[in-house]
């Protein structure tokens, strides 16, 4: 979230900044109000609280017994004052927080303004396939393969569900083994995270999983408990370091994290989402960092070259996406999409988003409350947060089939997959 003292000191740009993102009715005005009646309150307590002080002072000086009961009652009553000052805070505070959480990030200045037609194409790798018979989509490989089980995930599941079969499973342990050991070779410390996490580790990541509608919570929730099932391994990752101080000598804190994700939306019906392209369960790889200030432009930038380097690696051309303000998620300040070919997407093949990258500024840290302190200044200050996907397994399994199709029905392993799979190609099955 961002400052409230920020938001009262710039109350313009911070509305001006919500309009880019095309977010409406933001509380820009109670943030300001609640701000304005915590900092009075705040005040009060101090003041309140030193006549408290200044009658301890005098205790000791009290000759008599009658004289040492007046400032006992006079401490009591203060103490009650205090209590109630405390009450009214405490009520401010949730109002203040609660209004808080509804005002995105501010935003780069170089993203680009507008929608999702303003997103903008600042790298491109590699040419698309072209094929010289007619190409298949991912669904249709995986059945003639008999790759993965749509119909059995479905029973056994309901909608968006599958199993994975055959080389398609061994494709996936190929790519989070590839995944993650391109990150840990960059410095980045593996971790394998829950799968749940506490709704408050939720928001303050950024997602807002007491909200009624599955479309906005986006997660599911657990009965009976606070906990939630994790969409990506960002909530775990991010809420590893919960309420910490770091000494500045520690950061940047670099990590590369295993876990299944779990998302209610689906999106709409349709070819370019059938498949294993949107589903409700999948397994990721995600990178996440915390550091300095200063240093978190160039670690975005680290992080989207590991993702280039990764899907370059995997033979696929992709290109970058600066996405436009008004694709942006709530607590990301700056993100770049990276999106690969898939000639099975369209009516003739079409870009499909595969991994990105957020810096998150200080956002989540303040929600999660994540600080360092450092030499050069007195007290602590916020860390600042990034993440990236190395790979979304199912995505990349997507633009893997598809580009890899041969004529005879049969896909070919990426080179660098082949270790983990034990072969280097997929052979269509004998009738």
């Amino acid at each position: 979230m961002l400052d409230a003292g920020f938001i009262a000191n710039n109350v313009d740009a911070v509305k001006a900044n919500c309009k880019n993102r095309g977010v409406s009715e933001v509380p820009v005005e109670r943030v300001v109000a609640f701000e304005a009646e915590r900092k009075k309150l705040s005040q009060k307590r101090g003041e309140t609280a030193a006549k408290k002080n200044a009658i301890s002072a005098q205790f000791p000086h009290a000759k008599t017994p009658e004289a040492k009961q007046a400032l006992k009652d006079q401490a009591a009553a203060i103490d009650k004052e205090v209590g109630a000052i405390d009450d009214e805070l405490k009520i401010i505070e949730g109002d203040l927080l609660l209004n808080l959480y509804q005002i995105p990030n501010m935003t780069h200045p170089d993203a680009p303004v507008g929608g999702e037609a303003a997103n903008k194409v600042v790298s491109q790798f590699g040419e698309p396939r072209k094929f010289d018979f007619k190409a298949k989509d991912h669904v249709d490989i995986c059945d003639a393969l008999d790759l993965a089980d749509f119909e059995a995930g479905t029973t056994v599941a309901g909608q968006k569900f599958y199993f994975l079969k055959n080389e398609a499973a061994l494709l996936e342990v190929a790519l989070v083994q590839y995944a993650m050991q391109t990150a840990v070779k960059a410095g980045y410390t593996p971790v394998i995270t829950p799968d749940l996490a506490r709704v408050t580790v939720l928001e303050g990541i950024g997602f807002m999983p007491r909200d009624p509608n599955p479309e906005t919570r986006q997660v599911y929730t657990v009965a009976d408990t606070d906990l939630c099932l994790v969409g990506t391994a960002e909530i775990t990752l991010g809420g590893m370091h919960m309420g910490k101080v770091f000494d500045e000598s520690e950061l940047p804190k670099r990590y590369v994290g295993l876990s299944h994700c779990f998302r209610t939306e689906a999106g709409a019906a349709g070819r370019d989402t059938r498949g294993l392209y949107r589903v409700h369960q999948f397994t990721k790889v995600e990178m996440f960092a915390f550091c300095t200030p200063e240093n978190s432009d160039a670690i975005h930038q680290e992080i989207r070259e590991l993702e280039e380097k990764i899907f370059t690696g995997l033979g696929l051309a992709f290109h970058v996406i600066d996405t436009a303000t008004g694709d942006l998620g709530g607590p990301a300040y700056r993100k770049y999409d990276l999106e690969a070919w898939m000639p099975g997407r369209g009516d003739g093949g079409a870009y499909g988003e595969v991994t990105s990258t957020s810096n998150c500024t200080d956002f989540q840290s303040r929600r999660l409350n994540i600080r360092y302190k450092g030499k050069g200044f007195k007290g602590t200050r916020f860390v600042h947060t990034l993440n990236g996907t190395a790979v979304a397994c199912t995505r990349a399994l997507v633009a893997i089939l598809e580009n890899y199709q041969q004529a005879d029905g049969s896909v070919v392993i990426p080179e660098v997959l082949r270790p983990w799979v034990g072969k280097d190609v997929i052979a269509p099955r004998k009738a």
